[in-house]
């Protein structure tokens, strides 16, 4: 069944979406890649709101991949590892400024974000080996709670750092919250054939950006590559995910939220009524885009602690 989203998406998510589309239109996958990152890095400057005054910001490499990291306090009481989404193909340490700059500020936390390698040219799993790197050491660098973060892509790649996290780096990640992740869902059911064609990313966009990631390579199976290919969902940290109502991967939030809590975890899925994938760069211009940063920031905070936010 068609959604008519001209009706059901609200005033203030149009605009959203038709000042998006000023910069990176409908039909971006069309381009070459190289024009997708340039029309992208365009977007995201019309929606950079600029950072908040008294932040301290520095690029530092960490495990030898480029960070950022954005400090408020002297002593924060918490560290978010921070990956940027962009379907592995687009973003960077640029794309996602501002909204580091918030999350440390309304937070009061160290947000370190990660400038991982993206394919073409690096396929899967050179972003998350650098995803892998860069944790790692942030984990040698702190003794601090770790709260993991990351939208869309980003989620992915977080997420498949709290998979190999354990046994191997154990209790330092408290959290982990995941804004519309692309997890490796089940696309012949839920919101994959619900919303296909949603403004702001739809199932061809997804499969233009998934056989770029693979290489060629068959990655059924690779927790690294779909967190939800895994069989073990023990032994995660405490979980939120927040999606969109109207976004074909919303489904994948529900997945993840019941493999967690099957396997004894705590896990909590909140689909966002009213909004659409990429709904990040709207928290100025959207009141429900808003409130969901506000959700978001109330998970971080939540989330440094091991507990479940009461959203």
């Amino acid at each position: 069944m068609m959604q008519d989203y001209q009706a059901i998406l609200d005033d203030e998510i149009w605009a959203f979406l038709d000042k998006t589309a000023q910069f990176y239109p409908p039909d971006a996958v069309d381009l070459t890649v190289q024009e997708q990152r340039a029309v992208y890095d365009r977007m995201c400057v019309a929606f950079d709101f600029g950072r908040p005054d008294g932040l301290r910001v520095s690029d530092v490499p960490f495990g030898g991949v480029p960070c950022r990291i954005y400090e408020s306090t002297e002593d924060s009481a918490a560290t978010v590892f921070f990956c940027h989404g962009g379907g592995f193909v687009v973003g960077g340490l640029d794309s996602h400024d501002s909204v580091c700059a918030d999350m440390c500020t309304r937070t009061g936390f160290k947000v370190v974000a990660v400038d991982y390698r993206m394919s073409p040219e690096h396929p899967h799993p050179d972003d998350f080996n650098d995803a892998w790197a860069a944790f790692e050491a942030v984990a040698a660098s702190t003794d601090g709670p770790i709260v993991l973060c990351g939208d869309s892509a980003g989620g992915n790649l977080v997420a498949a750092v709290a998979h190999h996290a354990r046994g191997r780096i154990d209790g330092r990640i408290t959290g982990q919250l995941l804004i519309y992740p692309g997890l490796g869902g089940d696309m012949t059911k839920g919101s994959y054939i619900e919303h296909p064609e949603a403004p702001g990313l739809t199932t061809k966009d997804m499969a233009f950006y998934s056989a770029i990631r693979a290489g060629g390579a068959d990655k059924t199976g690779d927790a690294t590559w779909a967190p939800l290919h895994d069989s073990d969902f023990s032994g995660l940290p405490a979980t939120v995910v927040l999606t969109a109502q109207y976004d074909p991967l919303s489904s994948d939030g529900a997945a993840y939220r019941d493999a967690v809590t099957t396997h004894g975890g705590k896990a909590v899925w909140l689909e966002e009524h009213g909004l659409v994938h990429g709904h990040l760069r709207a928290r100025r211009m959207s009141t429900k885009a808003a409130l969901s940063f506000d959700r978001s920031i109330a998970s971080l905070k939540a989330l440094s602690l091991g507990q479940l936010p009461r959203l």
